[in-house]
């Protein structure tokens, strides 16, 4: 049998340019939003080394269930083979993902 299929998803918030890794994605019920759900970490204490990030995420995300990110906030969903490190990172520093245009924050 085939393993669950497993997504990478990029996305913004508060200017800041998320990758998680789930086993569930879809259009939302709520109009605008998609839904992602599952989310993959690697098992709290596994191996020697631990990962500041993904402790932050898990800490962030521990009681989600679902996540319903803006469609205008999500940059890109990939299938993927296997899981990869997670990564939060400034979304203004250069990197090669364009972000798409959002309104101006209130003055």
């Amino acid at each position: 049998m085939r393993n669950k299929k497993l997504y990478k998803v990029t996305f913004l918030h508060l200017g800041k340019c998320y990758e998680l890794y789930a086993r569930h994605i879809a259009s939302s019920s709520l109009w605008g939003f998609t839904e992602v759900g599952e989310l993959v970490f690697e098992p709290a204490g596994e191996g020697l080394l631990v990962d500041p990030t993904e402790e932050r995420l898990r800490d962030e995300f521990k009681d989600t269930r679902v996540l319903h990110l803006p469609m205008q906030s999500v940059v890109r969903i990939e299938e993927v083979e296997s899981k990869g490190a997670l990564v939060i990172r400034d979304a203004s520093d250069g990197q090669k993902i364009t972000p798409f245009p959002m309104p101006p924050r209130g003055r």
